[in-house]
């Protein structure tokens, strides 16, 4: 039998002192200098904070209890359809970060966040966002997954935790995600599936999306260049200054 979660003043206080602290130190981690030890440190934090708070508040379930019986099934089930489902966000994702690298605001919104992926040891990036996709699953899908509506409940209360960045494009993402891991987590029962669909479409994520930005950055926009200075490096340039950009590396 799964362990039922911790309810009353106790699991409530749990979850509502993650949630402040984890808001703070994704707010602070976007004021870091991307690679950074500071950096490095509030996103381990981060992920900390969210699996304190979600153990803290009482046993999460982690299959279900549907898949007992059934490991074939539950090997299907559990890991490769996730994996699948989050091969499957990522392009979607991928297709949506294509058409917005079209349009400054979003391509400048979507670069913020993906330069933190350029910068310092990729092997340490991918380990923490794995690690924060399994302990964001444990609280959202898992410690806070309660009531006649825990998908809305859930949905809003990742939306709102990612607001704290100041970032639409990042809470536009989480608005997207929490209804896919959402499905998954009333489909299997537990926290599994959309845990290793979490991981899956972030570590995509973290490998494609930051050289398509790259090149859009390089690019100017049709019709016009750009010249790089020091004070308005979005200055179109005079038409005899302008740079040969078909050379540039």
């Amino acid at each position: 039998m799964t362990a039922r979660r911790g309810t009353g003043p106790g699991a409530a206080a749990w979850l509502g002192a993650a949630g402040l602290g984890a808001a703070a130190l994704l707010r602070s981690s976007f004021t870091a200098r991307a690679g950074s030890a500071r950096f490095y440190l509030l996103t381990a934090s981060l992920a900390g904070t969210w699996a304190l708070g979600a153990l803290g508040a009482g046993p999460v379930p982690w299959r279900g209890d549907r898949w007992r019986n059934h490991p074939g099934s539950a090997a299907r089930a559990l890991i490769v359809v996730p994996v699948v489902t989050g091969a499957a966000t990522f392009a979607v994702f991928y297709g949506a970060a294509r058409a917005a690298c079209r349009h400054r605001a979003l391509r400048r919104a979507i670069a913020s966040v993906l330069r933190y992926a350029d910068a310092g040891s990729t092997p340490l990036i991918v380990l923490i966002a794995s690690g924060s996709g399994v302990a964001e699953e444990l609280f959202f899908r898992g410690a806070l997954w309660s009531g006649p509506h825990p998908l809305r409940t859930t949905t809003l209360a990742y939306a709102a935790s990612t607001a704290a960045a100041g970032n639409p494009a990042l809470v536009l993402a989480g608005l997207i995600t929490s209804v896919v891991f959402g499905w998954q987590r009333h489909a299997t029962g537990g926290v599994l599936a959309p845990a290793v669909t979490h991981v899956t479409w972030s570590v995509l994520m973290l490998r494609y999306l930051p050289p398509l930005f790259h090149d859009a950055e390089r690019a100017p926009a049709p019709g016009r260049s750009l010249v790089t200075t020091p004070d308005r490096p979005d200055l179109p340039a005079p038409a005899e200054d302008r740079p040969d950009w078909g050379n540039r590396a």
